[in-house]
């Protein structure tokens, strides 16, 4: 693919991430036999599994067998890396535990209105933390500059444009709107209306069929 294969792995990464809300939002569901957090804390398990099978077993076969050229050799253990590369791990479960308790959070704020709505709330997650990320990312993209060997190394280097602001406002405003749109059409009741009955009336009396004459 050349110069364009990094789009394909941010596509996947923008399907997985945009994915993510609505199923663990469905599968702590599913897996709550009754209210309270139990089902939830499931899912974290559940969620922790998977992890595990994609974070630590895949990386130690390709390790092993060499796949994609991996090997041990090339690998720098260093204090830095392992500390700051874990730190990423940690951030990615916290916000996966964090969606869980907002969607959780969201719902019991819902059932406390009159008259109760699980889901008044719960349509704000996905866009809120879709619309606030990029803006996030950008920011301390801006000011935090790591060398190698020296982690806390801050400051503002160069000042991007204005389009990449107005950019980075619009793709986090539009993400925000779609997922907003998306999530308040699914929290409408749905009403199904009853087909029409069609009555069928004579216009004119039946008229006695004309005798025969000889």
């Amino acid at each position: 693919m050349g110069k364009y294969e990094w789009l394909l792995y941010v596509a996947l990464a923008g399907l997985a991430w945009g994915t993510y809300v609505p199923i663990i939002f469905y599968g702590g569901n599913e897996l709550s036999a009754k209210p309270g957090a139990s089902g939830r804390f499931m899912a974290i398990l559940c969620v922790g599994g998977a992890y595990f099978v994609i974070g630590v077993i895949l990386p130690i076969v390709m390790f092993t067998t060499g796949w994609l050229g991996v090997k041990w050799s090339d690998v720098n253990l260093g204090s830095t890396g392992v500390t700051f590369a874990s730190l990423a791990g940690v951030a990615g479960a916290v916000g996966a535990i964090c969606v869980i308790f907002a969607t959780s959070a969201a719902m019991a704020a819902g059932r406390t209105l009159t008259p109760p709505n699980p889901g008044a709330y719960k349509i704000y997650i996905a866009p809120l933390i879709f619309g606030l990320a990029p803006v996030i990312n950008v920011l301390v993209s801006i000011i935090w500059h790591p060398k190698p060997g020296s982690a806390f190394h801050f400051g503002v280097e160069e000042i991007p444009g204005w389009k990449l602001w107005v950019g980075i406002v619009l793709v986090g405003l539009g993400a925000a709107l779609v997922l907003f749109s998306k999530e308040e059409a699914e929290s409408k009741p749905h009403t199904h209306k009853a087909a029409p009955t069609v009555v069928a009336a004579a216009s004119e009396s039946p008229q006695p069929a004309p005798e025969a004459k000889p």
